[in-house]
């Protein structure tokens, strides 16, 4: 069952600051600072990132003093897993009932042209 919306995934992951982010996060938590020294924006542009990151439930944020310090949760990413998982067995179930009626086809006409 998918708990949370993957559009607003898919729409976190659309950006590609916003991966790069993830993948930092992947490695474990960072402020935001440690977030933002690798771009070339201000932290306010960073922090607008993180906030799609949280909507979409990618990332959650506590705060210790006065440093917010940001960790990923992968939640998300297995339900968009999942989907994908179940789109690709329906096209391959798809594409392979087209192969095999293709070939029935092909084997038909050979037997017609004799």
């Amino acid at each position: 069952m998918v708990k949370y919306n993957i559009d607003r995934t898919f729409e976190a992951l659309a950006d590609p600051t916003r991966r790069a982010i993830l993948a930092q996060l992947a490695t474990g938590e960072a402020s935001v600072s440690e977030l933002a020294e690798p771009f070339a924006m201000s932290l306010p542009a960073v922090s607008k990132h993180l906030k799609i990151l949280e909507q979409a439930g990618l990332l959650e944020r506590r705060r210790d003093g006065r440093t917010l310090y940001c960790r990923l949760e992968p939640t998300p990413l297995n339900d968009v897993s999942e989907w994908i998982a179940r789109q690709r067995a329906f096209w391959e179930g798809s594409l392979d009932s087209l192969a095999r009626y293709l070939a029935v086809d092909a084997q038909a006409g050979d037997i017609r042209d004799d």
